[in-house]
């Protein structure tokens, strides 16, 4: 019986290209706080590997998860939308 991979994806905004093949994408989301009930906004960067170097700076894009491949990237782009 072969067990199904659960592959994290994301959509985020680039904020970043000045690495050989990198870039910098941010990923909003919001958090309910637990004491007060209130929504607020968090924000994570994530280092995504992007082969072609097609992404620029304010793109919308969506990356999944990978095998390391450096120390910090850990992401795959998949799409430019």
């Amino acid at each position: 019986m072969e067990k199904k991979k659960i592959v994290k994806k994301f959509k985020g905004t680039v904020v970043s290209t000045k690495m050989a093949k990198t870039a910098v994408v941010v990923v909003d989301g919001f958090k309910m706080h637990p004491k007060y009930k209130k929504r607020y906004k968090v924000s994570k960067k994530y280092k995504v590997h992007d082969e072609k170097g097609s992404a620029k700076a304010g793109d919308a894009v969506e990356f999944i998860e990978c095998r390391p491949l450096s120390k910090d990237k850990k992401w795959r782009l998949i799409i430019k939308s």
